[in-house]
């Protein structure tokens, strides 16, 4: 649907409105009812418009006073159906209301405001009205000719703000838009040339439009906090409840729950305003400082000056001090250098450097993701700023507030994704299923009570008494009593979750994917040596990089290709790049504000350090022809930084005394071969590189070129990149040595030996992971490992892809520090068991080209390298795609988008536990997974013996009271009280306590609540509960002393002093005590019931307890009690039901060990639901592969038509 630019500044205009938003509209309802946006993105929003009705909004209001506050309540759980019930639908341009459904399937409420604004507002985003009956419309609305020439034009913008983010309404589009910065749909030269500061109006203007630069999180007040909660619910039932039972004389009971629930409101309120007041003031730092801006003068010119932060919009130009601050907004620089610590929002403590935009970049548009090495992130800390002489460093504002990346961030926190774990789906609908329950005994009650002509009153409030007993209020607090202790336990681990559901889905982890360097190998690299190039051949390695000649260009390569700078004396940057510049031996000067060497333009000497080093210098004419000398000094002109997108990095310098200026470049080796020129690269180049890699070295290569034209300082800021980085001669290769951290090899064997397969995702070079997978026996030492190499489609030939040996054809190299050790192979016979290697080029074409082999080539995928950051997160999705629990583990900024994309993010990090993953390990090695998955995988056992314990108390109780019911009585006060509280709160409490099994094990905890298996342990509990429950009230009948309990009259107190009411309160107590170590299981996901001191404790004295009142009924206790008793007679009728209760605590435990736990009765299960294939789709994928004689067609091509 196309849309004309229209103006909405006069009547006419304002009836093509109205007929522009009936085009194209195909839902049911007003035109221009239901919109998209955002279509295709995390963030798509299905809107639909509702307009206030006043008739609707009348009889809501009577039906919430007709249902004393009900109707209300019910619109206040479900905020839609408000909607629905007080307004009419309407097209977005008229509505007062929006349903907003998420890509997640959420149901969500929006107000549209409108708010009135002056000429000079942003004419895109202005609705031009005419104001009729008090309300400003884009719309006709029925007004009149008259009223469109007479009344006052009305300027107005009308948005909703949904999770922090402002959505504007957009005229031309007819649909609302998302309010973004300059972070969309700039041209990079339109941010170097049209931003100079705003004047003071129109600071104002778009603050109107923007709003305060401030990433707010409320804290709401106590009062306010305990409405909300009161309302909860789970506090509404039990309000209800507490109310019924004190109508039913339970006085005592009713009054303890309330006191109960009253103290669990406190610590909940609590928890929530301590956590909420944490969240606020880790984001409240950047809402409070002051900065410098440049204003815009009516003289046309600029002043500095100094604002609060708050008042910043996108467009503002920042000042940057000398001294550094701290970035309350995304700004990007447009001149000066910056040095920033983004450990904050990346967990890389390692402080970067930040260049400016320039012009060779112009033509660009730009993007916060691509241009980040010139972005200045919010939350960020500028240790430093340098500039020349007394020039500004400057930044224009590109997003302020919500929309930075902290902001962003911070919006991840408050508004998590949902987690489509089946666990809670299944809960809620086995809470269904009570409810169930709960109607059939509602009706049995019913029916008791007629018979017995009980009175209406009392049948009523029995029967809603059934509901409270078979749907315990308890029962969600209960599920996730697991999580929260295993959440306690990782943060004394130093291992911090900020979203505890993933707690249970890491207990279901199959996969787990691993950054290389940093995670699996140590932070530091050492310089192990370098090889020069000698012609046309690699020279032979120098381990003392500083003996080699100090003018050679691989020496100087090494000396300036880097980002290094001093804070506080020290020399900071990348690793890297600090080995390779101390190999050197050199030094770096940087010049302080008014130095001037060389001249003011030149940011950065590198001399050797050891010795005053002389040249000649070059020739120079019209000088007098006197013999000198120069320092042999090289300056640094300007910097190329290194992306990871590119693989490589290079500067621009002068050395003294020289009219020309070189480059110098490193990268990756098959990139920076790819810009040299053929005849510099040697022969034995791939050989060479092939050796050092299999080796696990990490290979860098260096090149160089002279620029011959003439550039000044001006011309060397303002040329692009893919200008001088071509025809470049080949000087050699840095080699470094990056070594295994201890912990790595025996946890990865250790997730092996768990069937938790693992998977290496790095930016490094191929071989030197597929060597470093070999060294922590990611791969076996027999395994074979297959390339897959992908050649695009060009006009004759369609793409193809081959699987290749990455190992040598007559050997698979194993190394062993320094040393190569040689075992020849016979690979005529392939192995049963291989692993596919697959670089990030070859990755993107096989997505491209080959998208129905990609599930193999994952299936098989081992080492995944010179990967970017945006394909380690598609990776993770494509594992996730084919029904993996995918867990990703890395350290730096390069893993942010694959941590976030994971099931199971585990950064590893010092920095805040908020921003990195979903877990952050304070512990720098991988130690912490198999903790994690220990965690989840007790956590989950946990939330499902509590869900069943509560679920069987509910039963148990339901049965008590309904064989009671039908004995014309009841438990007492007391009885309830000993049970609900002594017994099954305590219970509860402590059987999460109970830590996790440290060895992980091959086989995986249940995570079907609904499976076969859980519901045959429920439905077998249940059936013995009954059984045992009736067995013993049947025995009591038949006893010859036993007179039954008679009804009472109409208005009188059931009799609740009885044996019936004895006997079912002595057999259910020790069945709840049965139960709770029945769903207490230890190995193999928990340690022993008896390693759990508190459970341990609590059942001996509730059981020795329960034991008493049933053995030697001590009269006091009997009477506080109410329990029928007789001191001296019936002990043999005691004694039998203690053999009852011991036979049911033997065949319940016999019934969940020895058949509810047993592969046969899943297998049998499997064999009668006809279950033939894997639910799985990986495991389909690896049986496909195995049965398929053909498969890896090793050295043969697969075209891209051909399929599979």
């Amino acid at each position: 649907m196309t849309h004309r630019r229209i103006d909405l500044r006069s009547s006419t205009v304002n009836m093509t409105y109205d007929r522009l938003g009936e085009v194209g509209d195909k839902e049911r309802g007003p035109p221009n009812h239901c919109r998209v946006i955002q279509q295709g993105t995390e963030e798509e929003l299905t809107l639909y418009g509702y307009q206030n009705s006043a008739c609707k909004a009348a009889l809501f209001y009577l039906l919430t006073l007709i249902t004393l506050g009900i109707f209300y309540l019910i619109s206040y759980w479900k905020p839609e159906w408000r909607v629905y019930w007080k307004s009419r639908k309407s097209a977005l341009s008229d509505a007062d209301a929006l349903i907003l459904k998420d890509a997640d399937g959420q149901i969500h409420v929006a107000i549209v405001e409108s708010e009135t604004v002056e000429s000079g507002f942003p004419s895109q985003y202005v609705v031009s009205s005419h104001s009729f009956n008090g309300v400003c419309n884009g719309a006709h609305n029925g007004a009149s000719d008259v009223t469109h020439l007479t009344q006052p034009l009305h300027r107005v913008l009308r948005y909703f703000i949904f999770q922090h983010i402002k959505y504007i309404w957009t005229p031309e589009k007819m649909t609302f838009t998302r309010l973004y910065g300059y972070d969309q749909n700039t041209p990079i030269k339109s941010l170097l040339n049209d931003f100079r500061g705003f004047t003071a109006q129109e600071q104002m203007q778009r603050q109107i439009l923007y709003g305060l630069n401030m990433i707010s999180v409320e804290v709401k007040s106590y009062w306010h906090l305990l409405v909300t909660e009161i309302l909860n619910p789970f506090y509404v039932f039990q309000i209800a409840s507490i109310t019924l039972w004190s109508f039913d004389n339970y006085v005592l009971y009713a009054t303890c729950i309330f006191l109960v629930s009253c103290l669990s409101i406190i610590v909940s309120l609590h928890e929530t305003r301590k956590q909420s007041q944490s969240v606020h003031d880790m984001v409240e730092a950047s809402n409070t400082s002051n900065i410098s801006i440049l204003r815009a003068t009516p003289e046309e010119t600029t002043v500095e000056v100094e604002v609060n932060a708050t008042e910043l919009v996108p467009g503002d130009v920042v000042v940057l001090p000398s001294t550094g601050c701290s970035m309350p907004c995304d700004a990007v620089l447009i001149s000066g250098n910056a040095i920033v610590n983004e450990s904050m929002l990346t967990g890389e403590s390692v402080p970067v450097t930040k260049t400016p935009i320039t012009l060779s970049e112009e033509n660009e548009i730009y993007l916060p993701k691509k241009h980040k090495r010139h972005t200045l992130f919010c939350g960020t800390s500028v240790i430093q700023t340098r500039y020349y002489g007394s020039a500004q460093v400057l930044a224009v504002v590109v997003r302020t507030g919500f929309n930075t990346a902290k902001g962003e961030l911070v919006r991840s926190i408050l508004y998590p994704r949902p987690l489509d774990f089946k666990f809670y789906k299944d809960a809620m609908k086995f809470i269904l299923l009570l409810f169930f329950i709960a109607s059939i005994g509602m009706s049995y009650s019913i029916y008791i009570y007629i018979l017995h002509k009980e009175g209406i009153v009392k049948t009523i409030v029995r029967t809603l008494d059934i509901v409270t007993i078979v749907v315990p209020p308890a029962l969600p607090a209960a599920m996730t009593v697991g999580t929260y202790y295993a959440q306690s336990r990782l943060k004394k681990k130093g291992i911090f979750c900020i979203s505890p559901p993933r707690i249970n889905v890491s207990g279901k982890t199959k996969l787990v994917c691993f950054d290389k360097t940093g995670t699996l190998t140590e932070d530091g690299l050492e310089v192990w040596g370098v090889v020069e190039v000698e012609g046309s051949h690699m020279g032979t390695p120098v381990m003392d990089v500083s003996s080699v000649q100090h003018t050679s260009h691989l020496v100087a390569a090494m000396a300036t290709c880097h980002s290094l700078t001093y804070l506080n004396g020290q020399l900071t940057g990348d690793p890297l790049d600090v080995k390779m510049f101390e190999a050197t031996k050199w030094s770096l000067e940087e010049p302080t504000q008014g130095s001037s060497n060389y001249d003011q333009m030149t940011p950065a000497v590198v001399k050797p350090s050891n010795r005053e080093m002389y040249m000649d210098p070059p020739n120079i004419t019209n000088i007098v022809e006197t013999p000198f000398q120069v320092p042999y000094e090289i300056g640094i002109v300007r910097q190329f930084p290194f992306s990871s997108s590119s693989q490589r990095m290079s500067v621009i310098v002068r050395m003294l005394g020289q009219q020309h200026m070189d480059l110098y470049a490193k990268g990756a080796p098959e990139v920076i071969q790819s810009l040299c020129r053929p005849e510099s690269v040697p022969d034995d180049l791939g050989p060479i590189l092939t050796q050092y890699t299999v080796q696990g070295f990490r290979v860098i290569a260096l090149a160089y070129r002279t620029i011959k034209t003439k550039l000044s300082w001006h011309a060397a800021q303002r040329i692009s990149r893919d200008q001088v980085e071509c025809d470049l001669t080949f000087v050699g290769l840095l080699i470094l040595q990056n070594m295994l951290k201890p912990e790595t090899k025996p946890v990865i064997c250790q997730l092996q030996k768990a069937n938790i397969r693992t998977v290496m995702v790095t930016g490094d070079n191929i071989l030197t992971a597929i060597s470093v997978a070999r060294d922590c026996c990611m791969v076996g030492v027999t395994d074979h490992v297959y390339e897959a190499k992908v050649t695009p489609p060009t006009c004759d030939h369609p793409s193809s892809l081959t699987f290749e040996p990455a190992d040598s054809p007559d050997m698979i190299v194993h190394p062993a520090a320094q040393d190569v050790s040689i075992m020849s192979i016979n690979m005529d016979s392939i192995s049963p068991k291989y692993h596919f290697a697959v670089t990030g080029k070859a990755w993107a074409l096989i997505c491209q080209h080959f998208p129905d082999l990609v599930p193999r080539i994952i299936a098989r995928g081992t080492v995944f390298a010179r990967m970017s950051p945006d394909q380690k997160a598609q990776l993770v999705e494509e594992l996730q795609a084919i029904n993996y629990i995918v867990a990703m583990c890395g350290d730096g900024a390069n893993d942010c988008g694959a941590l976030k994309a994971a099931h199971v993010g585990i950064s590893l990090s010092e920095a805040e536990a908020s921003v990195a993953a979903p877990f952050t390990s304070h512990t720098n090695n991988i130690e912490c997974v198999p903790q994690v998955i220990c965690e989840g995988r007790c956590a989950l056992t946990t939330n499902f013996s509590v869900f069943k314990y509560m679920a069987l108390y509910s039963i148990i109780q339901f049965v008590s009271v309904l064989i009671l019911y039908s004995a014309y009585t009841n438990l007492s006060d007391p009885q309830f009280l000993y049970i609900d509280l002594f017994i099954v709160t305590v219970i509860a409490i402590f059987m999460g306590y109970t830590g996790p099994n440290l060895e992980l094990v091959a086989v995986k905890p249940l995570g079907n609540l609904l499976g076969a298996v859980n519901m045959f342990s429920i439905l077998s509990q249940i059936f013995l509960v009954i059984l045992f429950q009736v067995i013993a009230y049947f025995y009591l009948l038949q006893q010859s002393w036993f007179v039954p309990n008679k009804p009472t009259e109409i208005g009188e107190v059931d009799n609740v002093v009885s044996w019936e009411t004895a006997t079912i309160f002595y057999v259910s107590s020790f069945q709840y005590l049965t139960l709770c170590i029945t769903y207490s299981p230890g190995r193999p996901f928990r340690k022993p019931l008896v390693t759990n001191v508190w459970l341990t404790v609590s059942l001996l004295i509730l059981t020795v307890t329960t034991l008493l009142m049933l053995l030697c009924p001590w009269s006091w206790l009997m009477t506080l009690m109410k329990i029928k008793y007789s001191s001296d007679k019936y002990m043999m009728f005691r004694i039998a039901l203690l053999l009852i209760v011991a036979t049911h605590f033997v065949v319940s435990i016999s019934a969940e060990y020895f058949l509810a736990s047993s592969r046969s009765l899943k297998k049998c299960f499997q064999w009668l639901m006809c279950k033939r294939e894997p639910k799985n789709k990986y495991k389909t994928v690896l049986r496909d592969m195995d049965e398929d004689p053909s498969w890896p067609p090793i050295g043969t091509p697969v075209f891209s038509f051909q399929g599979t």
